[in-house]
């Protein structure tokens, strides 16, 4: 049977694309599946951190990973679906034609969205796009920061757009970008720690997504 290819897309740049295909991979592939990881983005952040990866763990890095321009997106997608449980697909901060494929090709697309207007702002070009391709989407709250005064607003306005949204959300916290930089995941620099949890929610509402 064909694994699940997830593709993980937003328009605005630093909305966090990396960070959570890397915790989720890492997170499955620490829970006994079998990843790849598909880098579409020609800034080269995913590919740049899994060669950290592999230069730090001595080639042990539990996952395999390729590149793809955006036409070859859908070939890739079917490689290595065939050969794995799951495909996390890394895209670049732009909504154009270029992007439909990995779109096309996914079983559910992630938009992170930070607690900012601007961010909500972006989610439209994905969401209309995915919807074109009757693509399932889901919105992931990303970097929220304790308390924060939009958050409230932010949701209300997600859920007005009648797009599901996870109910597990990831914080603003630092142990990402230090995990980010060392080739890690979260969770291997603090197994039980905050971020750690975060993700491993995350990843159980996406589980439960693809079974669906």
């Amino acid at each position: 049977m064909a694994g699940h290819v997830i593709t993980i897309a937003q328009q605005k740049g630093g909305s966090g694309k990396t960070t959570i295909a890397v915790n989720l991979a890492v997170h499955y592939s620490r829970s006994g599946k079998s990843v790849a990881l598909l880098d579409t983005d020609p800034q080269g952040s995913l590919g740049r951190w899994f060669m950290t990866r592999h230069a730090g763990l001595g080639g042990d890095t539990g996952l395999e990973f390729g590149t793809a321009s955006a036409w070859g997106v859908a070939y890739e997608c079917d490689k290595l679906r065939r050969q794995h449980d799951l495909v996390i697909v890394d895209t670049p901060p732009k909504i154009d034609a270029d992007l439909r494929p990995a779109l096309r090709a996914a079983d559910l697309v992630l938009i992170p969205v930070a607690t900012s207007q601007v961010d909500l702002w972006a989610t439209e070009g994905v969401l209309d796009l995915a919807r074109r391709e009757s693509t399932p989407a889901m919105i992931v709250l990303n970097r929220l920061a304790p308390r924060a005064r939009l958050a409230g607003t932010v949701n209300a306005e997600i859920d007005a757009m009648e797009v599901p949204r996870a109910a597990a959300a990831l914080g603003n916290r630092v142990g990402f970008a230090e995990a980010l930089g060392q080739g890690l995941a979260a969770a291997e620099l603090a197994r039980s720690g905050p971020a750690a949890r975060e993700v491993a929610a995350l990843a159980a509402e996406i589980a439960a997504a693809l079974a669906d």
